[in-house]
């Protein structure tokens, strides 16, 4: 995308602030007791993560893990490695995933291996996006905010070179 690309909006503030509270309502009805790690994907969960855990009044842990796809450009090759990995033990804990966008499901597919051979009490898979139509590996999603186009998305955490994140819509780009 250059900066020519012209920006529309998908999803307000409002609509994606009403997402978070519905999400919060669920996970807090399945979650109020167990003490969970919430582990965010960074860079691009973190506006999402930080709205959602003002939601959930009740005892948890955050963590960030942070990973790598490598390949040129926009396409993956598949192949994920793991940047920073997790500073707390998950054996036996309640584990909820928490992601922005699920694309080609590469990258979180490998993360679920990745987080199940640590032995947690249970695994689940919370996501504000979801683009189906783009799907390589299977994907559980548990918790989903909107299904969305196979269009390029920006804004609340999603980037384009690193820009757009700050947006506080969320909006695809056209050239």
């Amino acid at each position: 995308m250059n900066s020519h690309s012209e920006r529309h909006t998908l999803f307000t503030r409002e609509q994606i602030e009403s997402a978070v509270n519905r999400l919060a309502v669920e996970i807090t009805q399945n979650y109020r007791d167990k003490n969970p790690v919430l582990i965010g994907i960074l860079k691009g969960v973190f506006i999402f993560m930080a709205d959602l855990v003002r939601y959930l009044d009740f005892p948890l842990e955050v963590e960030f893990v942070n990973l790598s796809s490598y390949g040129s450009g926009r396409q993956t090759s598949g192949r994920v490695k793991v940047v920073q990995g997790l500073s707390c033990p998950i054996k036996d804990r309640h584990v909820l995933v928490i992601e922005d966008i699920i694309d080609t499901g590469t990258t979180i597919a490998f993360l679920m291996d990745y987080l199940e051979k640590e032995k947690p009490a249970s695994l689940k898979l919370c996501t504000l996006l979801d683009k189906p139509s783009r799907r390589r590996k299977p994907v559980k999603i548990d918790y989903l905010g909107f299904d969305v186009p196979d269009k390029f998305l920006v804004g609340y955490g999603l980037d384009c070179d690193e820009q757009y994140r700050n947006l506080p819509d969320i909006c695809y780009l056209e050239e």
